[in-house]
């Protein structure tokens, strides 16, 4: 039992570091060499823990999302149905240094999955979650079912937009103007 926990916990301490390596150093840097130095860890540790580079890769993705999916699962479901819609929204935004970094590792490994099939059944995963997690908004806040669709796509295009642009701003500028434009076009949503 010991030895799988140690196992799992490696698991989280390389896919850490190479979370770290992408985003500092870009995707040409993931290499067991970087990851280890990253982690402190030697070489053979990181290939026990993830034989491939793939199986890096795949597993970077994958932690950055669950953490992700962690936050929106701790806002409280008792929350008003708006006031819900919004922290899920935020949460999606990179306004902090981990939400950043969890960023650029999906928009790192989600180029590289364009070209890469083995990496490609995981952005699969993480963009159907983020449209469910969408879907799930503009139906509870109200837009026609007719409609839902539609806002659905229009509101996931609207927040990785805005993610992208909140990961450019200049060291020390604010991104409230995004979960201004985040609560504007909520409000839309719920009198369409």
């Amino acid at each position: 039992m010991a030895r799988s926990i140690d196992l799992e916990e490696r698991r989280r301490t390389v896919s850490a570091a190479a979370c770290q390596v992408l985003a500092r150093d870009g995707l040409g840097a993931l290499s067991v060499r970087n990851v280890a130095a990253e982690a402190g860890l030697p070489p053979s540790t990181v290939r026990y823990a993830f034989p491939t580079q793939a199986s890096v890769r795949e597993h970077a993705i994958a932690s950055v999302f669950d953490r992700t999916r962690e936050r929106i699962e701790a806002i409280p479901a008792d929350l008003p149905t708006r006031q819900w819609a919004r922290a899920v929204l935020v949460e999606l935004l990179p306004l902090d240094d981990e939400r950043v970094v969890e960023l650029d590792v999906y928009l790192a490994l989600g180029n590289a999955a364009l070209t890469d099939a083995d990496l490609r059944p995981a952005l699969d995963r993480v963009v159907a979650e983020m449209r469910a997690w969408c879907d799930r908004i503009v139906e509870l806040v109200g837009v026609p079912e007719g409609q839902r669709a539609d806002e659905a796509c229009r509101l996931h295009a609207l927040v990785d937009g805005l993610a992208v642009h909140v990961t450019r701003l200049a060291p020390g500028e604010s991104g409230e103007w995004a979960i201004d434009l985040l609560d504007r076009h909520l409000a839309g949503l719920a009198t369409a």
